[in-house]
């Protein structure tokens, strides 16, 4: 490891909005705020949102300084990328954002029933050759219901047409309600003022696609509670994003 990312692990270890909780010490780590963020961190009773494999925590910072009356809390295992976010939300005094470093598959040890109400997938790791690995899968979904209340909202934005058509499907297979879906974010007409603040934000990589001529997608559903759910079987193309010198991104871990 470098000596720059070496210097951001050691500060992040001072930033009061981040608790890291890797694999390797989240079982010996009890989590004392598992359904008890908004009093123990947040002092208010306002929503819960969480964005799943933050990155640099652009959405998770800019839909705070949107949105004061909701608390955002950013989750990613890459340490380095979130101490960007973590260090402008700390300087910029935000109070609402929070960041939690850990293995996105254990998720569902940090919150407790019925405490998150919305989660935001940005340009998630397609995961074309393992269906379990993907952030819209049933194993994951499953864990998802653990703790957002029913029908909480999820938000899937993504320049992948493999992810985004596997989710659309998935969605289908479920009959999942669907509140706005597109292929084609940028060139789609009618978008509401509301929809339009939310979505203007651009992580790092949304930009880098945008760029390189590909569309952007974006799926809104609800997760009811209730219903077994299934994986949907079909045969998806792959994408050629390795053309795109793509880098892979999962902030999955599955040796454990």
């Amino acid at each position: 490891m470098g000596k720059g990312k070496l210097a951001k692990f050691a500060e992040m270890e001072t930033f009061s909005n981040v608790f890291q909780y890797p694999y390797s010490v989240v079982d010996n780590v009890p989590f004392e705020m598992q359904g008890h963020w908004r009093e123990m961190y947040f002092k208010n009773n306002h929503p819960i949102v969480l964005e799943l494999g933050c990155g640099k925590g652009e959405y998770t910072v800019e839909l705070a300084r949107l949105y004061p009356e909701m608390n955002f809390i950013g989750v990613d295992i890459k340490g380095a990328r979130m101490w960007t976010g973590a260090k402008q939300a700390l300087e910029a005094g935000l109070k609402n954002v929070a960041f939690l470093r850990t293995n996105i598959e254990i998720i569902d040890r940090f919150f407790g029933k019925d405490e998150v109400n919305e989660v935001w997938l940005t340009f998630s790791d397609p995961q074309m050759k393992n269906p379990r690995k993907r952030l819209t899968s049933t194993f994951f979904l499953n864990r998802y219901r653990k703790f957002l209340v029913n029908e909480g909202i999820m938000h899937v934005k993504t320049d992948s047409n493999f992810l985004f058509t596997y989710t659309t499907y998935m969605i289908q297979e479920n009959h999942l309600p669907v509140i706005f879906s597109t292929d084609d974010l940028y060139h789609t007409a009618g978008l509401d003022e509301e929809t339009r603040k939310i979505l203007s934000i651009q992580t790092y990589y949304e930009r880098m696609w945008i760029e390189r001529g590909l569309n952007i997608r974006y799926v809104k559903f609800l997760l009811p509670q209730q219903g077994v759910l299934r994986e949907p079987d079909i045969e998806i193309p792959l994408d050629e994003y390795r053309s795109y010198h793509r880098p892979k991104r999962s902030s999955l871990n599955t040796n454990k």
